[in-house]
């Protein structure tokens, strides 16, 4: 037998030692093959070193793109074990340049100055007044005293007046603005998730009148209809929809069978823990980077820009994510003994190939209001979806920048520019894709 016949006899007896895309690259013909014969010697059928000559086959580095391959969690841990060992490289240089600067008592002793000025107190108990307000408007609408029509006016001259009053106390008032920008910021959030929560409270009650009028007309069993519709607006009703953790009003909202106390503990631990290292972050990282120059930030040259905005870079990112995971534990903790049903307030952002991808699955709540109140409604109202959705964002970045300009005093639109140039860019590379994907099915 010669050599290629013996090397054709070796790989058909022996391909069980093989890999099995070698044995598929055989039955396709990529090797030439001899046709085994009975009269061969065993000796030759069955060789001692077979084992050892067949030992490559045609597979694909297990890195290339071309590689089935997708067991990468150690390759992931890895790199956690890296950015571990890089950071607490950082917080030790941080430790023996600075010593130890956190100081919890200092950052109690900041929110109680001035009077417990956190958040204003004024403030606080204002905003009872515009709730109140809202759900008298809605009982006088049931009763017939007020028109559809004057009873929405009114509720939007309720909701002006309530985006307008904290502006107006923090722009006037030095210790809430400038002594305590951070009980500003926490007033303005207030008052904004509430003038929302009230949007919604008063278009989902005109809404539930609307159809007890189509069922009354339908069923002579009107009285019931009322009946049923004033149960839902009492205290209990509004106050329950303004402490629970959404910003889209319905009646009878879905609830879990009862409050576990372990998940509530667990929760409000979780709260507690975070915000002290969001606090020992700040005290110890981001404040020595401030407390290093003598010279503000707009009279450095741009080397000590970059500089300052490098070092920034890592703290920040990581008061982000805690600030994600504090946003997490506060919500289910309210959902928890709210015994609230929903609790889907987030997506995997993570994953978010796009930057409008990421803005929807960042706060679903918020992206669930601004479905049903805006962009649905001017849909209906015949506006082009593309149109709807550039201005449900220009409302989500002009929300932004009144939350943030207020409390600094510095109102430029760099958020709200910042956020439209998002937008826009992310709408061309969807584009730029759906166009290149066309291309590739025509070919």
């Amino acid at each position: 037998m010669n050599p290629r016949t013996l090397m054709a006899v070796m790989r058909k007896r022996f391909a069980s030692v093989c890999s099995s895309s070698s044995a598929e690259e055989d039955s396709a013909g990529l090797y030439d093959s001899a046709p085994i014969s009975s009269s061969d010697p065993p000796s030759e059928q069955e060789h001692p070193c077979a084992s050892l000559l067949c030992c490559h086959s045609v597979q694909d580095s297990l890195l290339s793109s071309n590689s089935s391959f997708t067991r990468y969690r150690g390759i992931l841990n890895w790199i956690i074990i890296l950015l571990v060992l890089t950071h607490a490289h950082l917080f030790l240089e941080n430790f023996i340049q600075h010593g130890f600067l956190i100081d919890v008592k200092k950052v109690f002793q900041h929110l109680i100055e001035d009077n417990c000025n956190w958040p204003s107190v004024s403030l606080f108990l204002g905003a009872n007044v515009f709730a109140i307000t809202a759900l008298l408007l809605e009982r006088f609408q049931e009763k017939g005293v007020l028109s559809p029509t004057n009873g929405h006016r009114l509720h939007l001259a309720n909701l002006g007046l309530l985006l307008l009053f904290p502006a107006a106390v923090i722009v006037h008032e030095p210790t809430t603005s400038t002594g305590n920008s951070c009980g500003a910021f926490f007033s303005l959030w207030l008052y904004t998730v509430l003038g929302m929560k009230l949007y919604s409270y008063q278009e989902a009650n005109h809404w539930y009148r609307q159809a007890h009028l189509t069922d009354a007309d339908k069923d002579q069993n009107g009285s019931v209809a009322q009946k049923a519709q004033n149960e839902h607006l009492t205290y209990q009703d509004l106050y329950y929809f303004l402490l629970a953790p959404t910003l889209c009003y319905q009646r009878d909202f879905p609830c879990t069978p009862k409050v576990h106390i372990n998940k509530l503990l667990h929760r409000l631990l979780e709260m507690v823990i975070v915000i002290q290292i969001m606090v020992g972050i700040v005290q110890q990282w981001i404040e020595p980077i401030f407390q290093r120059s003598e010279n503000s930030f707009s009279s450095m040259d741009i080397t000590m820009r970059v500089e300052h905005l490098v070092g920034l870079v890592a703290p920040t990112h990581f008061l982000w994510l805690l600030f994600f995971f504090l946003n997490h534990s506060y919500l289910n903790f309210c959902a928890e003994l709210l015994r609230f049903g929903d609790r889907h307030f987030y997506g995997d952002w993570w994953n978010a190939t796009t930057l409008i991808t990421f803005w929807r699955n960042w706060n679903i709540p918020f992206q669930k209001w601004c479905h049903r109140h805006v962009y649905t409604q001017l849909v209906e109202k015949n506006v082009p979806s593309s149109r709807a959705e550039l201005l449900v964002f220009l409302m989500s970045a002009a929300v932004c920048e009144y939350m943030i300009a207020l409390p600094l005093h510095s109102c430029r639109l760099w958020i709200f520019l910042v956020m439209v140039f998002e937008f826009q860019w992310s709408k061309k590379h969807k584009q730029s894709d759906i166009h290149t994907g066309c291309k590739q099915d025509n070919r």
